[in-house]
């Protein structure tokens, strides 16, 4: 069968060339279709029908003279029959009349549903005649169809067109029904996410002999979600209830949702700028979208990646630009409090994008779901095992520690901002417990940027901040700042000071005891030699030999180390007492002050003249990393000296 196109007021008209004329006219939509009655009747019991009907209407209302015979048995033999609401259109009536012409035609996932459909509206059953098209489209759903998940999704797809018959049919339920045996029988780590990351990770991955098998599974896994993603709304989401409903690997909803998501919702993706398809060009489509996909988020925690939060960031800060509900925005921030020490300090950096807040930063929002992470990290440490206790838990947890430092990071960047009030910086520090940190230089860092930011703070505000500090867990090389910063207060100087003065009483204390176990491991060492050379040759004395000769040579380096410890020793010694005598002085100082002067520097410059000393002014830079960052290498700064080193 061939087509010709024809004039027509109707749109193209569609002929026949099989060298007869037609007789029979069929329009569907903006097509007419000129074709012969035998071929169509003999495989669709409905225009078998329809063309019967309107024979023996004509042949019932014939009263046209005999002179005109010849020209009425042409009119006579000319059918008309309209479709208007034909599945599939005119694509797929005309598929269906090349099927009864016997044209050879290759079925495919993108039109066996609209032609099964239009089998089922022509009545081509089997009944009717034999191999008809209703049995030829069920045969390639069973064996090719059902048989793939991305050629299950390119059917699903096209069954959007076809309501409400694929419904109807059961197309559509066959086709989720297929999809969701096939990815539960899926592994989630063939896929990758998210494509971008997935795709450059593989490309490294290459065997010896050339071959991207890496590539090849991760390309193989994503194609069907990418599938999936040309879903429309409705079916989409009715698929992803079907997946619930089965009890569907949460990683694989959430990947299916987050790659729908990438799509259709702008400024998710940050490495992605291609353009909005055109079927989402208003705020509120974008909205509706964006709540029903985090309402089909799975609640717990599944993808362990730091893309993937960084991904529900990005829903997030969609969320408030579309104004979403506030169910939406809450999902979403407990869904990140269960994962936050996967987040980066780039991901909290929320802008703040309503009126009523002051700060830059949405501050609030980042404190919800620290909140979050927190009672999640306390639920699961109820439900740990019993002979560990909770507090060694949380003090090893890496989860918590990596909380604390993002936190601490989070309080630098948003110290600078003019319109933080002190209550809020307080509060918001104060709210991560004290195993959340190892060591408090982080924590010094954005109180020192804090202030200089606000030097407008009242002296009480300050005292107050600057007790969020713990002095025992400041290292030397922070201790060293903190005593010569000019912005902290005099009794926070003075505690700086002291713990420096018992952290250097430590070091001595442990030198000492060094020195000691180098000594005793000496003299033992001696009397086993002196009772070898007398003869003492039993068996347990020579394995206790051995032992001796291997530490002999340690003791030989412990006595040289000894002489060149206490000479250490000494100036430490001597460096206490000048700090002993120093914290005497200033807390007498401290006693007698009532007030800062009023002239002539303040209380530094009143407290300089009084000890006969000057502290150096020095500003903290809030990304120096020597300071804080003392895990990574505690190196000193050398313009950080102490002010009273000498």
């Amino acid at each position: 069968m061939s087509s010709a196109e024809k004039p027509s007021s109707k749109g193209q008209a569609w002929f026949c060339t099989t060298g007869l004329p037609s007789d029979i006219v069929v329009e569907v939509d903006d097509m007419t279709f000129h074709l012969h009655k035998f071929p169509l009747m003999s495989k669709s019991q409905k225009l078998h029908n329809l063309i019967t009907q309107q024979e023996a209407e004509a042949a019932t209302n014939s009263t046209v003279p005999q002179e005109d015979e010849d020209e009425d048995e042409i009119v006579e033999e000319q059918c008309h029959v309209t479709f208007t609401s034909f599945p599939g259109g005119s694509e797929a009536f005309e598929m269906a009349a090349k099927f009864c012409y016997g044209v050879k035609m290759e079925l495919s996932p993108s039109n066996v549903a609209s032609l099964r459909c239009a089998g089922e509206f022509l009545e081509m059953t089997e009944e009717y005649s034999e191999d008809n098209l209703i049995s030829k489209t069920e045969r390639f759903f069973s064996q090719h169809v059902f048989n793939s998940i991305g050629d299950s999704i390119k059917t699903l797809k096209t069954c959007e067109r076809l309501m409400p018959m694929a419904d109807e049919l059961g197309i559509t339920e066959r086709c989720i029904d297929s999809v969701i045996s096939r990815a539960s029988s899926a592994d989630p780590a063939l896929f990758g996410w998210p494509v971008s990351d997935a795709v450059a990770s593989a490309s490294k991955q290459i065997l010896w002999n050339g071959i991207d098998s890496a590539g090849r599974r991760t390309a193989a896994g994503e194609s069907w979600f990418e599938d999936l993603a040309l879903l429309r709304l409705p079916l989409f989401k009715r698929l992803i209830l079907a997946m619930r409903d089965a009890e569907i690997n949460p990683e694989i909803i959430e990947t299916c949702v987050m790659y729908y998501a990438k799509k259709y919702i702008p400024g998710v993706s940050r490495s992605s700028r291609k353009p909005l398809p055109s079927s989402v060009s208003s705020e509120t489509e974008q909205k509706e979208i964006l709540e029903t996909l985090v309402s089909n988020l799975p609640p717990e925690k599944n993808l362990n990646s730091s893309t993937a939060t960084r991904f529900l960031f990005g829903l997030l800060r969609t969320a408030n630009i579309l104004n979403a509900s506030e169910a939406c925005r809450n999902v979403l921030e407990k869904k990140i409090g269960l994962q936050l020490e996967e987040a980066t300090l780039d991901d909290l950096l929320v802008p703040s994008y309503s009126y009523l807040n002051e700060t830059l930063y949405d501050v609030d929002c980042v404190e919800r779901i620290l909140v979050y992470f927190l009672n999640s990290f306390e639920a699961r440490n109820a439900v740990a095992d019993a002979t560990v206790e909770v507090s060694d838990a949380a003090t090893s947890s890496p989860a918590m520690m990596l909380v604390g430092k993002l936190i601490d990071g989070y309080l630098s960047e948003i110290a600078s901002d003019a319109n933080l009030k002190p209550e809020r910086f307080y509060n918001f520090a104060i709210s991560l417990p004290d195993q959340a940190r190892l060591f408090d230089d982080g924590l010094y860092r954005a109180v020192d940027v804090y202030l200089k930011a606000h030097p407008w703070v009242s002296e009480s505000e300050r005292e107050k901040i600057c007790g969020l500090l713990d002095c025992q867990k400041l290292t030397l090389e922070a201790c060293t700042h903190a005593a010569q910063n000019e912005r902290l207060p005099l009794r926070a100087v003075v505690q700086v000071l002291f713990f420096e003065q018992l952290q250097l009483r430590h070091a001595i204390a442990e030198t000492l005891m060094a020195a000691e176990t180098g000594a005793e491991t000496g003299r033992n060492s001696a009397a086993l030699d002196r009772e070898e050379e007398n003869g003492g040759g039993n068996l347990q004395l020579g394995l206790v030999s051995e032992h001796v000769q291997e530490g002999s040579s340690t003791w030989r380096v412990a006595v040289r180390e000894n002489q060149v410890l206490r000479l250490d020793m000494d100036s430490m010694r001597t460096r206490v007492h000048q700090l002993e005598r120093e914290c005497s002085s200033m807390k007498r100082v401290i006693e007698k002050i009532e007030k800062p002067a009023a002239n002539g520097g303040g209380w530094r410059a009143s407290l300089g003249r009084k000890l006969g000393c000057k502290f150096k002014t020095q500003v903290c830079d809030s990304h120096e990393s020597a300071v804080v960052d003392t895990r990574k290498g505690r190196h000193r700064n050398p313009q950080q000296q102490h002010p009273h080193h000498e």
